[in-house]
């Protein structure tokens, strides 16, 4: 599990960087908290989330996700959410390094909170 606490600024147009690393074949919790530029939770009542896995950035052609996160807010009003992958669709992905971002929307705007890479890792070793 991977906890990250970044600032969100929507009047700034960049996203915060945050690499991951996934092992396959394992369940994928990555922790979320969002502060708004003076420190406190920023409040994401009556938002939506969501987020992508691809193996590639795909400039001027369709972007065909490797995976999707499940996206959960688990406190609007305290800026917190969870991005999680369940070990069947970990499972699938080819050992190497993909990208993702993290989209957040209320109303017609939409903000990227977060971006970067993710190492999926894959096992070495097997259970006896």
């Amino acid at each position: 599990m991977s906890r990250h606490t970044i600032t969100f600024d929507p009047d700034s147009g960049v996203a915060y960087g945050v690499n991951l690393t996934i092992n396959t074949g394992s369940n994928f919790i990555g922790k979320f908290t969002i502060l708004n530029t003076s420190g406190a939770a920023f409040d994401f009542t009556g938002w939506t989330a969501s987020s992508q896995i691809s193996k590639s950035v795909s400039i001027g052609s369709t972007l065909y996700p490797s995976a999707t996160f499940n996206v959960g807010f688990t406190s609007e009003a305290g800026g917190k959410f969870d991005l999680t992958l369940s070990s069947s669709t970990t499972r699938n992905l080819s050992e190497g390094r993909y990208v993702y971002d993290i989209l957040v929307s209320s109303g017609s705007s939409v903000y990227r909170v977060a971006e970067g890479n993710v190492l999926v890792l894959a096992g070495i070793s097997s259970a006896p």
